[in-house]
């Protein structure tokens, strides 16, 4: 099983990824053993899907990593002003 999950930080600003271990993997953002969460303060898990193999979620996380997959991630995560 393959998660592709976003994150949000205090700042309002979203880092996008995937895993086969979500629990682990978010322990390791909080942590600061990734570097491009390393810099975001207060990560917490906004959304996330789950996919039975490995093309079929690296497709999605690639899909949130363009513009369209911005807007729909918009849309799905509520962003407080």
């Amino acid at each position: 099983m393959y998660n592709v999950y976003v994150l949000i930080d205090e700042n309002k600003k979203l880092y996008k990824g995937m895993t086969n271990n979500l629990e682990r993997r978010l322990m390791d953002h909080k942590r600061g053993h990734t570097t491009t969460t390393r810099r975001m303060k207060n990560v917490e898990l906004a959304y996330k899907e789950e996919f039975d193999n490995f093309k079929d979620a690296r497709r999605r996380e690639l899909y949130f990593k363009t513009a369209a997959g911005r807007r729909f991630l918009k849309k799905k995560i509520k962003r407080d002003p």
